[in-house]
This record gives structure tokens, C-alpha cells and sequence, in this order.
């Protein structure tokens, strides 16, 4: 197949590039239907239980993500002067009329209700700030109002009455970005002097979006032009150089092209598709031009130059293609969607490349004026052969390698240890708005407003009543009651729902009874479910209400929760008015209809459906809001080990269970999920890395050999993340398969090329003198190639992929160095078996010598 292949490409140069151009133009007209998608919960699949129940807990509890619109006043007098509530009553109203705004849930100082009390035994309900204030001492009173609401202190209002917010909520989370921009206008036509800021996870997630696709548009080009140089640089050849650009930009419009045309959204990690593929789709190119430059001279038959170096290099460069498209194909083993889209796009498109460069390089290359080339060889054999920086230093670090083996391994031991150790102080961390850099609004925004607010992140707290209502006795009884009326009773669970239209139906049917034996069934069916309808209510009972203040005491102890909202303090508050309005009455009723009546009293006021963001409308399920300060993955684990710790010395009521929901608890889930995904996708890689390095070169030996660059290569990068402390998120995560695929591709090149000198030669210094030159010339030159390909992204004003340009430097720069430093190190210890001087053939350069040099 190789020889057919070779031959197709110079023979029929212009058949491949009308093929390729054919598959160009096809896939780029597919790009314009590209959709963007940032959002954190498509990490996990939709039938994932975490999120399956987040979701439902959002329905059940009617709740909507929100945009947060914080106001921070420097006065004296903080937010409550006249012309600091005018403005937040101008905007609030504002923002009530906008698409996309669910204007009843909207929560402001104008739209919110103060709870006092009326005549004796009554309660009354009227809207903090209907109006602006037109006085100081009108606006200092709507602050003492706001500090005797539970609910709404330090979350409407901050602590130091510094600051007020909004909370917008969305119908659909898609319009963030659209509504914090109109917002943003907004405030611009406020006569204001308060300095106003947006923050909210939706906020943030969409406009990662948007800065990510004008990212995407950027950082590739910049990528191209970077490499484009560097390799003019190398073969001073701007015809030449031409090849490798075409089949990067043939490889990335192909890949995206298909991803998007396939239907697949681009997530924040197939975004990097392109800058990823760019680098690495002209590594064999390079390996190609580097091998063509070094062996033509001016006069030979290019066709037969390009063909011989094609032979050569063919084997070598399918194997490295497909370990480096392996170590993409394995990130498909994580439970993460878009993980495993981005391992399948890149592996393929690393497969790809290859499959373009064998074509497309040798055709192109063939179709050149023999003047260019010419031209070429001139410049960089009459000028450069023996004076470039590589060709001066990479025969140095030969023999220095192979004179200094064992110091090398040892060193090389000594680094691996310190590297697990520095594993071992991984933290697993991951926040959407962190994506931001520091000076960015988003960023400021967060910080200024969760340093004033109990916090702008959520997680809820959800318990569930799973008490069976009935036995099986019991239920036979009333079976039988409702039968002797005419009601068959469900062999389904009796929920609340269902007792209640029993009980209404049997009401109905009292009116109705002929005898006294009809009635008599009744009165006992009814006798038996009133009961029931009163158990059921499960959180009406001042126990479980008791202990769920108990945990939010706890929490707010811990200084890990900014604040708690939860039914108890809806309770607490109407009780207190209805009693005395005394701070002593801000306490639990005594009894389920003590608790059901101060509900009752606050479902007159103007926002009566706020009872049900804490309670289920059947009181079988109550959700706890936490506002965190911080939406960091280890900040909520911490709130999570406090309940846990909080439940095992204060065990939940009978029957009840509990459950997360929220945002920043699904964030956890799915970091979880990437981190145990990926390293169960890095240890399959490995093995079956090795497996094809023994195949490949038909020796374990060689395939322990060939593991040596990779392995110390990921550890060390991931050792130095630890030491750093830099958060392991999901950029770090999925540069392992690219550590491991380009790892090999340099260790697959020089064990091949070795063997192959070897035989020639006969002797180990003198193949590892002939390595130091054109060989480990290509390697390097990939290396810097692709370590430099990716410095356009420092200058991007998003985090991950600052993260991925920094760390994918290192990664070419460490693999590179371990593969010409530590193979022939290990080539040298292990040389009675890896290679052993052929019989009859001596040694002319023996180790004991250094005449090697």
C-alpha cells in the first residue's frame, strides 16, 4: 500500500489536489451552520441522574437561572438615598419589560413585599419601594424594613447597606448574554453615580460564548502565521513552506467542517479543535521537508528524491499518527460529551493529516520548478548546512547524552519521583466565571459582588418526605370504606394529592347518601384519611422545620455558606408579625396548623408564589438555597462534607432523604466525572500505546523504550501543575492525550530512524552521531514548531486557552528534550539488547573512548 500510495501522489499530483479541494470546499460550506454551546451542564449527558434531578428539582420548585445586577454606593449614607433608589426603581422597571425576563420572579426592592404587622392577630403586606422615596429619611427606612427580612438581607441588600441587587431571571438561559447587554445600555441612561455590575453563571457561560468564537477567529490564523514563519525560518523557502500551511488549513476546514455539519454544537472544548489540529497537522510535513531539504541537491530528480524520503518515512509516520490519534480516541472513554467529541475530531483529524501530507506534500513538491528548488537548496546548503543553531548544538547533547547515560536516568528517576509527589497536591477545580482573566468585567464584577452579597452562586439542599402513608392493613380497611360508597381505591401510592380528591369526593357524596350505612362508610373513610392528609404534610411539622434551622444555624457558623433561604424563615417572619413583632416571637410555631396558618397569611401577599421556591405544593419536598461566595469546586465540596458531617451527628427526620441541586453542585459532578474519566482514558492509552510500540518495532524492549518520553513527559507537566498549585481543570485535563500522542511521535521517530542507521553502521556512537544530525534536527524543529504554534494564544483574554498555549509549550519543550536526552541514555545502558553490534562487525568506536566526538 505505501508504494501504491507514494506513486499515486507523484504521478498524479493534480487529480490530489483537486480531491482535496473538492473535500475543502464541501466541508467549509457546512461551517456557517455552526451553533455555540457553553453551557457547563451539557458536561454531562442528559440522562445523567445529577442532572436528570436538578433539572426536575428546577421544575417542582419553579426556579429560573438568573442574571444578578448588583449597585454598590460609596456615601455615607450607602444605597439608600432618594437618587440611588430612584435609579434602582428606573432600571428594575426597565428591565421588567424586556423579551426573555420572567417579570414575576424578578426580585428587587421595588418588586418585593414588606411583612409587618397589622391590627392585633393580623399581618400586612406592602411593597417596600412602590414608589422611589422622596427623602433620606424615607430611603434609611426602607433599609430598616429590608434588615428585618430574612429572605432578603445581604441578598437584595448587603450586610453594609453598601449595595442593593436584582436578580433577573430568564426563561430560557440561552438569552443571557442578549439581556445582560440590554441591561448594560440600561444603566448607561441612569442619572446615577453608583457603580452598577452583572455577574451570574448564565451571564458568564454566554459570554465565554461569544468572546470564544471571536477567539476561534483569531487565535487559528494567529496559530498559521506562527508556524508559517517558523518554518520559513527553517527552510528559507516560501514556495516549499506553502505545503505543510496547505494541509494544516485542508485538515482544520475538513475537521470543523464535519463536526459542524454532523450537527455536534461547539462546546468550549471543540473549540480548540482548530488551534490544536493547526500545530499538529504539520508534523509529518516537517518531517517530510525537513528529511527532502537535507538529502536534495541542486540538478537531482525531485520526484525521486521525494519518493525515496517517502519510503523512509511512511512507516514511521503512520505509527506516530495513529498512537497520537489513539491518545485523542481514548479521551471517548470519559463520561463527558464533549470531552469525548473533542478526542473524536482531533484523533480523526490527526488521521487526517496524515493521509493529506502523504498526498498532498509529495505532489506538491513534485509540481515545483526545478529552479525553486534549486533556489532553495542553495540557501540552505550554501549558506547554513553546518552553521544553524541546531546543527551546532544538537551533535553536543549527543554525545553528552550517551557519555552521561547513567547520570541522566538517575537524574531522570529523581524528577519522576518529585513529580508523582507533586500529583499527589492536585486539586480538582473548575469555575465558569475563573475562565475570565482577573482585569475582565466579569471577573470584577463576581468579586465585588459576592464580597458585599452572601453570594451570587447557588446550590439547593433538597429533602424529600419518602414515608409510606399507608400499611397494608390500613390501606385494606379503607378499601373497603370506599368501596361500600362506590370508589375504588388505586392500587398506586396514595399521594397528598390523591387523599385530598378523596376527600373532597366523599364530602360530595355525603350530601348525597340515601342510608345510614353509606353515611357511616363515609364518616370511616373520612376519620381515617384526615389524618393521613395532615401526615403527609410532612414539612407543616415544627420538628422537621425545627431541625432544618438547626442545619441552616450550622452552615451559617461555618463561615462556608454566605447565607441560607429556606421555609423556616418564611415562618419565622410571618409568626413573628402575626404575635408582637418582637425580635423574642421570631420563632416556630408550636403546631402543624400554627405553621400552616402563617403560610396561609403569606400567600396574601403580592408575591404569593415565592412559597413555592421552598416548599412542594403537596409539603412532601423542601428545598434549602445556599448563596455561596464562590462557585469553585472545592468551596462546594467543603459545604458538602459539613452536611454530611452535620447529618451523621444530627440524623434527618424519619422518612426524609436529602439531595443536591443547583449549579454549583453539577459543576462538581461533572469535574468528578472528567477527572476519574480521564485518568481510566490516560491508563487505557498507555497500555494500548505500548501494546502498538511492541508491534511496531516487534520487541517489549523497544515498546518500554519508546514509553520512556510520554511517561516522564506527563508526569512532569502534571507534577509541576501540583507544585504550582495551579487548579486542575478541564483544559489541563485533556492535554495528557496530546502529551502522549506528540510524546511518542518524537520517540517513534528516533527509535526508527536508530534501527534503521544502526544496520548500516553497525556501531552505536556512530548511529547516534548520524542521528544528531538530520533526524533529531526534524525533531526538533517540530518541537519548536509546535511549542511556538501556540504562543498567539497568551494573548487571549480567556483563560483556558492561555492555559493551553503555556502548558502545550511545555510539553513539546520537556518531550523533546527527554526524547533526545534520555532514548539514547537508555539506547547506550541497555545496548546488549536494544542494539548489539552485528556479528563479524567491531565496534570501531568503543564506550570506553570518547572518540566519538
Amino acid at each position: 500500500m505505501r508504494s501504491q500510495v507514494i506513486r499515486f501522489a507523484t504521478e498524479h499530483p493534480r487529480r490530489v489536489f483537486a480531491a482535496i479541494l473538492a473535500l475543502v470546499i464541501a466541508t467549509a460550506a457546512l461551517i456557517p451552520n455552526i451553533q455555540i454551546d457553553t453551557d457547563p451542564e451539557n458536561m454531562l449527558a442528559h440522562d445523567d441522574p445529577a442532572r436528570v434531578f436538578h433539572n426536575q428539582v428546577k421544575s417542582d420548585f419553579t426556579m429560573y437561572d438568573s442574571i444578578v445586577v448588583g449597585a454598590i454606593a460609596d456615601g455615607p449614607d450607602g444605597i439608600f438615598t432618594p437618587r440611588s433608589l430612584l435609579a434602582l426603581h428606573t432600571l428594575t422597571s426597565e428591565i421588567l419589560k424586556l423579551d426573555g425576563v420572567v417579570p414575576g420572579e424578578t426580585l428587587a426592592l421595588s418588586t418585593s413585599d414588606n411583612i409587618t404587622q397589622g391590627a392585633p392577630g393580623t399581618i400586612r403586606f406592602e411593597y417596600l419601594m412602590r414608589q422611589a422615596p422622596q427623602t433620606q429619611a424615607a430611603a434609611a427606612a426602607i433599609g430598616e424594613a429590608v434588615a428585618r427580612l430574612p429572605l432578603l438581607d445581604n441578598t437584595l441588600v448587603s450586610g453594609d447597606g453598601k449595595a442593593a441587587a436584582i436578580y433577573v431571571p430568564l426563561y430560557h438561559k440561552e438569552d443571557s448574554f442578549e439581556v445582560a447587554e440590554q441591561i448594560r445600555a440600561l444603566i448607561t441612561t441612569l442619572d446615577s453615580d453608583d457603580h452598577y455590575h452583572i455577574t451570574g453563571l448564565p451571564v458568564a457561560e454566554n459570554q465565554f460564548g461569544v468572546e470564544m468564537f471571536v477567539q476561534m477567529a483569531i487565535s487559528a490564523p494567529m496559530a498559521g502565521a506562527m508556524i508559517f514563519a517558523l518554518m520559513w525560518f527553517f527552510f528559507r523557502s516560501v514556495p516549499l513552506v506553502v505545503a505543510p500551511m496547505l494541509v494544516a488549513m485542508a485538515t482544520v476546514i475538513a475537521t470543523m467542517g464535519t463536526l459542524i455539519g454532523m450537527g455536534f454544537t461547539v462546546h468550549i472544548m471543540s473549540s480548540m479543535i482548530a488551534i490544536f489540529l493547526m500545530p499538529i497537522a504539520v508534523v509529518d510535513s516537517v518531517h517530510i521537508m525537513s528529511d527532502f531539504t537535507d538529502r536534495y541537491r541542486a540538478g537531482d530528480d525531485a520526484k525521486a528524491v521525494i519518493s525515496e524520503v517517502m519510503e523512509d518515512l511512511f512507516n514511521p509516520m503512520l505509527f506516530t499518527s495513529v498512537t497520537s490519534a489513539v491518545g485523542f480516541y481514548s479521551l471517548m472513554l470519559t463520561p463527558i460529551p464533549p470531552v469525548q467529541i473533542f478526542g473524536a475530531f482531533v484523533g480523526s483529524g490527526i488521521l487526517l493529516a496524515f493521509l493529506i501530507s502523504v498526498l498532498l506534500v509529495p505532489a506538491y513538491v513534485v509540481r515545483l520548478k526545478p529552479a525553486t528548488l534549486d533556489s532553495m537548496q542553495a540557501r540552505l546548503h550554501g549558506e547554513s548546512e553546518h552553521s544553524g543553531l541546531l546543527a551546532r548544538t544538537l551533535p553536543s547533547l549527543g554525545r553528552f547524552a550517551m557519555n552521561k547515560h547513567k547520570a541522566l536516568l538517575i537524574g531522570a528517576g529523581v524528577i519522576l519521583l518529585a513529580s508523582l509527589a507533586g500529583i499527589s497536591r492536585i486539586q480538582i477545580n473548575d469555575n465558569p466565571v475563573r475562565w475570565f482573566k482577573a482585569d475582565h468585567d466579569i471577573r470584577i464584577a463576581d468579586e465585588v459582588l459576592n464580597h458585599h452579597f452572601a453570594g451570587t452562586y447557588d446550590a439547593w439542599l433538597v429533602l424529600q418526605d419518602n414515608n409510606a402513608l399507608l400499611d397494608s392493613t390500613t390501606r385494606e380497611t379503607l378499601a373497603q370504606n370506599l368501596a361500600a360508597v362506590g370508589i375504588t381505591l388505586s392500587q398506586e401510592a396514595l399521594t397528598p394529592q390523591a387523599i385530598a380528591d378523596l376527600l373532597t369526593e366523599l364530602d360530595d357524596r355525603a350530601f348525597s347518601a340515601e342510608d345510614d350505612a353509606t353515611l357511616d362508610a363515609i364518616e370511616a373513610a373520612v376519620a381515617q384519611l384526615e389524618p393521613l392528609a395532615e401526615q403527609s404534610r410532612r414539612f407543616l411539622d415544627p420538628k422537621v422545620l425545627s431541625w432544618m434551622a438547626g442545619l441552616q444555624a450550622d452552615l451559617q457558623q461555618s463561615g462556608l455558606v454566605g447565607k441560607s433561604n429556606a421555609l423556616p424563615d418564611i415562618v419565622k417572619t410571618v409568626n413573628r408579625e402575626l404575635r408582637s413583632g418582637k425580635p423574642e416571637d421570631f420563632v416556630l410555631p408550636g403546631s402543624a396548623a400554627g405553621v400552616a396558618q402563617t403560610l396561609l397569611q403569606f400567600q396574601s401577599s403580592h408575591r404569593p408564589d415565592d412559597l413555592w421556591h421552598f416548599v412542594s405544593r403537596d409539603y412532601r419536598q423542601s428545598l434549602i438555597w445556599l448563596q455561596l461566595t464562590s462557585g469553585d469546586n472545592q468551596h462546594m465540596n467543603q459545604v458538602v462534607a459539613r452536611i454530611d458531617d452535620y447529618l451523621d451527628a444530627h440524623p434527618l427526620p424519619q422518612g426524609l432523604e436529602a439531595h443536591w441541586a443547583g449549579k454549583a453542585y453539577i459543576n462538581v459532578i461533572w469535574q468528578d466525572a472528567m477527572v476519574s474519566g480521564m485518568a481510566g482514558s490516560l491508563a487505557s492509552a498507555f497500555v494500548i500505546v505500548f501494546i502498538m510500540m511492541a508491534l511496531l518495532f516487534r520487541s517489549p524492549l523497544y515498546g518500554l523504550i519508546a514509553m520512556l518520553p510520554l511517561t516522564l513527559t506527563i508526569a512532569f507537566i502534571y507534577g509541576l501543575v501540583g507544585w504550582l498549585g495551579k487548579d486542575y481543570d478541564m483544559p489541563i485535563a485533556v492535554l495528557s492525550a496530546l502529551a502522549l500522542g506528540l510524546s511518542v511521535d518524537f520517540a517513534i521517530h528516533f527509535l526508527e530512524r536508530t534501527r534503521a542507521i544502526h544496520k548500516e553502521t553497525g556501531s552505536l556512537p556512530v548511529t547516534l552521531k548520524l542521528m544528531f544530525e538530520e533526524p533529531s534536527r526534524a525533531i526538533s524543529r517540530n518541537a519548536i514548531v509546535i511549542a511556538l504554534g501556540f504562543t498567539p494564544l497568551l494573548l487571549a483574554p480567556l483563560v483556558p486557552y492561555i492555559t493551553v498555549g503555556v502548558l502545550m509549550a511545555s510539553i513539546m519543550a520537556v518531550s523533546a528534550s527527554v526524547t533526545l536526552l534520555l532514548l539514547p541514555a537508555a539506547l547506550t545502558l541497555l545496548q546488549r539488547w536494544a542494539l548489539p553490534t552485528p556479528s563479524g562487525k567491531q565496534d570501531a568506536t568503543a564506550p570506553q573512548s570518547n572518540s566519538g566526538e
